[in-house]
């Protein structure tokens, strides 16, 4: 018997089926007593059987009423739970996603295009982007302060997150332009290996190590000549000379405003950006931005 019974009707039936009492029932449901008898009658055509035996001694169920009693339960709890995901899953859409960096990822036009596909998908969600120090090389992930991240590979924790490469780029170094290597259109890592160096803070962990070239110096270690944890500390110790920097090719025009020049570093593995999003997170909206950074960057592999 093929039956389409909305779930008003499964709901007004439970509440009757649990007052056993018509006046009672109507009222927890907000309508007139003589609408709920309407409807269960309604209900009883369209199944072909009594739900209810009703005499001076009250309300009953008949056995096809107690038959589907629990079924009816079933169906309206389900119902709510895909309610309240739809909601869930509407709000989402509709809510906030932070976006760290640490630096700038604009080159290209790449913000730009990740914005716009992201918007495509998600029309009435926002994306804050959020400027972290370098001193937390994971750009907010780590301490949830974000929900993804323009972060620099290699990032500390790997495991615990993943990400799509957004670019790469050569490492050039910066140094003063009174520096003996100045002159010099590329140069050889192997003539940087005894030059002191401008570090990221040691709370960078593998990523400090990683701008210092430490798998490139056959096992020495590297001189520090300063910290640093912006590009203006950075600017500032080139200038004072206090050492030289490797900086992604991208980022060179944060150091060179006067004094700094950069060159291409023969010699070293190029860098990589990554938008990276903690391991596990499935929000629609990670997701979505995501996939957005993949379509924008041309699916490179991660």
């Amino acid at each position: 018997m093929a039956m389409d019974v909305h779930g008003r009707d499964l709901r007004y039936f439970v509440a009757v089926a649990e007052d056993l009492h018509f006046t009672r029932a109507a009222e927890r449901l907000f309508v007139s007593q003589p609408a709920l008898s309407k409807q269960i009658r309604m209900l009883e055509r369209q199944l072909g059987a009594e739900l209810f035996e009703r005499d001076r001694q009250g309300v009953r169920l008949t056995a096809v009423g107690s038959a589907l009693l629990p079924y009816a339960r079933r169906v309206l709890a389900d119902w709510d739970a895909a309610s309240d995901a739809v909601e869930r899953a509407k709000a989402e859409q509709q809510a906030t996603l932070v976006v760290g960096m640490s630096t700038s990822p604009g080159r290209g036009g790449l913000l730009p295009a990740v914005r716009s596909r992201f918007s495509e998908a998600c029309p009435a969600a926002r994306v804050e982007l959020r400027q972290v120090s370098w001193m937390d090389s994971s750009a907010g992930l780590a301490d949830g302060s974000v929900d993804a991240a323009f972060v620099w590979l290699p990032v500390p924790d790997g495991e615990r997150y993943e990400w799509v490469v957004v670019a790469e780029e050569p490492r050039h170094v910066a140094l003063p332009d009174t520096h003996p290597l100045a002159p010099r259109p590329e140069i050889d890592f192997a003539e940087l290996l005894d030059e002191p160096f401008i570090a990221i803070p040691k709370s960078a962990g593998v990523l400090r190590d990683y701008w210092l070239a430490l798998d490139a110096r056959a096992g020495s270690p590297a001189r520090i000549g300063a910290e640093a944890a912006s590009a203006d500390e950075t600017y500032e110790a080139l200038v004072d000379g206090r050492g030289v920097c490797l900086l992604a090719a991208g980022n060179a025009p944060l150091l060179t405003r006067g004094g700094v020049v950069t060159r291409p570093v023969r010699g070293i593995s190029p860098s990589r950006l990554a938008l990276a999003w903690r391991a596990g997170d499935s929000r629609p909206l990670v997701g979505a931005y995501a996939e957005a950074a993949r379509l924008a960057s041309g699916d490179r592999p991660g």
